[in-house]
């Protein structure tokens, strides 16, 4: 998603005002919330007059929310090493924004439960996809990964098994998330907590569809038998 907070090279734009970093860059949130910046209410002014009103330096939230912007590198190739990359970027980012996530949706759905749109059952849905991915990310580094990084001989067929079936009930989950926000199109009137719950939510679902993909398409068929149906 392409907006005027951030640029193609993670640097953010100077121009844009606090609730539009907010609405527009997934994370942004949990960073304002740490300084205590006022992102919604307050959201229209720069990052620097929001950094001054809080006598934070405004150069300390600039380079955390450059962070957040950042590309991720490719994929590397060997297992060892793609095993390392699917943890760091993709188990460690699950389990640092689902929770902002869910908070995010909670204070939604209850400032806006009378609006036509609310997302209800949204928050319960994301605690429970973030139940679900916790207890699948420890099953994979704790039994399958590293027998893949130890040099293990053979298949893995048994706990793939187990890992793609759990990746289809993750499918489900990422339907369902598309059909409570409307595929991430919040209405007119949204507050920027809205589109920044959302803008989550897409980044969310996007990193776990490549998640999955790097599982399923790429590691999982070079410890298996047999082709997966």
């Amino acid at each position: 998603m392409t907006t005027t907070a951030t640029v193609a090279t993670g640097r953010i734009n100077p121009d844009a005002t606090v609730g539009e970093i907010a609405a527009s860059l997934a994370g942004a949130t949990a960073v304002f919330r740490r300084h205590k910046i006022d992102f919604c209410c307050g959201g229209n002014v720069s990052l620097d007059e929001a950094a001054a009103k809080r006598g934070v330096d405004p150069e300390l939230v600039r380079a955390s929310l450059a962070n957040l912007a950042q590309t991720p590198p490719d994929a590397p190739t060997g297992s060892v090493e793609l095993v390392a990359h699917i943890i760091a970027r993709y188990h460690d980012t699950h389990r640092a924004e689902l929770p902002e996530l869910v908070r995010l949706s909670r204070r939604v759905e209850a400032v806006h439960r009378d609006h036509p749109e609310v997302p209800a059952g949204l928050a319960d849905t994301l605690a429970q996809a973030a139940i679900d991915l916790e207890d699948h990310m420890k099953k994979e580094e704790q039994i399958l990964f590293p027998a893949i990084c130890d040099g293990f001989k053979g298949a893995l067929d048994g706990p793939i098994m187990v890992m793609r079936h759990e990746h289809d009930d993750h499918a489900r989950t990422i339907r369902a998330l598309q059909t409570l926000t409307h595929s991430y199109e919040p209405p007119m009137d949204a507050c920027r907590s809205w589109q920044a719950l959302y803008n989550g939510v897409e980044k969310l679902v996007t990193d776990l569809t490549e998640h999955i993909h790097l599982e399923n398409n790429v590691l999982f068929p070079r410890f298996q038998s047999v082709r997966a149906l």
